[in-house]
């Protein structure tokens, strides 16, 4: 199956910040940009940093109980292969990065088992970035 690039939008109240951790933490490629807004390659897929004033989930994440863990909500991300998420995992670690779950295994030995981990970006945007021991099992019940 071959994928479309999705665009994603979201709010940021520092545009500063935001497009630093952007940039510097994940390395993502900077786009078009204005006073106002960024354009990212996020893992081949447009992320776009707007400046807006900050809301009610930046404010306080709600979370819901998923395998042990309170997982933030709303939140976005990506799948990314095995390799690629522990190189990415180890990066964030090396940069000192506060995890919201630290990277682990979720749903271990049962269908659908992954490696997750979520984060905040400075703009308390929440991030989830996992991998699949079998991506055929993405959307397996």
């Amino acid at each position: 199956m071959q994928l479309s690039p999705f665009h994603l939008a979201i709010p940021v109240y520092d545009l500063a910040t935001a497009r630093h951790f952007y940039r510097e933490v994940f390395g993502l490629e900077e786009g078009r940009s204005s006073d106002h807004w960024v354009d990212f390659n996020f893992f081949g897929h447009q992320l776009v940093i707007h400046l807006a004033p900050k809301n009610a989930s930046q404010e306080a994440a709600h979370t819901n109980a998923v395998d042990g863990h309170d997982v933030p909500v709303p939140h976005f991300g990506m799948v990314l292969g095995m390799e690629e998420w522990h190189a990415l995992a180890e990066r964030l670690k090396s940069l000192g990065t506060r995890f919201v779950i630290e990277p682990g295994i979720r749903f271990q030995g049962q269908v659908g088992e992954q490696a997750t981990m979520f984060l905040f970006d400075p703009c308390g945007n929440a991030l989830e970035f996992k991998a699949f021991k079998d991506i055929g099992q993405l959307f397996a019940k």
